[in-house]
């Protein structure tokens, strides 16, 4: 296959999310002295808040919730799975991590080097489920925006992947088609049967390691791959 247009998503395949939320959640665990209200151990707070917030994107993804429904409830239900009462739960505590997760700079090994030797290349494109806000801010801090031609945010479009309007909306802003296009992403469903389904090839980026799908026929495992793939 020929391919002249390569699609990212951010999170989780470029940014890394978990890496920068543990960074931010350490820091507000200590700014807001949380074991005095009975959250006695960071690592378990910071496991529960992953596995809370990746099931909540989830739902997010499929658009059986809203933005505002997912920023309500993550911390929320997190607190109060710690057994936290009601009335010690910080209702700041969205507002500050929203406020400072965004400006963390940790990326996945070999994203710089990556995109500069892809971009020499191929036309590349991003196609983000984040927050208007928070997406465009970690795409300007890392130094991210140099390497797209295009960038579709969700939030701004009102369509998530893996619709397949949100995969038309891209291929039209960067003139592209998809028998020449590829989408590289972390999410089984949002990124890779996104694409595939709207008839777009796809590359499965597992940097974790977890047991693959037997209809997900190309992955990786390291950015840097891609440089031997493509």
């Amino acid at each position: 296959m020929s391919y002249r247009h390569i699609f990212f998503d951010l999170d989780h395949t470029i940014w890394d999310f978990d890496r920068n939320a543990e960074e931010t959640l350490h820091e507000l665990y200590k700014t807001y002295q949380l074991e005095q209200i009975g959250v006695s151990c960071p690592y378990n707070f910071i496991e529960t808040y992953t596995q809370n917030n990746h099931e909540l994107w989830a739902s997010y993804h499929s658009g059986c919730i809203s933005k505002e429904e997912l920023r309500q409830t993550r911390f929320r239900k997190t607190f109060l799975d710690l057994g936290v009462v009601v009335d010690a739960v910080p209702l700041q505590f969205e507002d500050d991590y929203v406020r400072i997760c965004p400006t963390k700079t940790n990326l996945f090994p070999d994203a710089h080097e990556t995109l500069e030797y892809l971009s020499g290349k191929y036309s590349l494109h991003l196609i983000s489920n984040g927050f208007k806000e928070s997406t465009e801010m970690k795409i300007e801090l890392t130094g991210l925006k140099k390497y797209f031609t295009t960038i579709v945010i969700s939030d701004i479009v009102g369509i998530n992947k893996p619709d397949k309007a949100i995969f038309e909306f891209a291929l039209n802003g960067a003139a592209a088609v998809k028998q020449e296009s590829i989408m590289i992403g972390d999410s089984l469903e949002a990124d890779i049967r996104g694409a595939l389904n709207f008839g777009m090839d796809a590359i499965y980026f597992n940097p974790c390691g977890k047991e693959t799908p037997e209809d997900i026929r190309k992955q990786i495992s390291r950015l840097s791959e891609l440089r031997h793939m493509l």
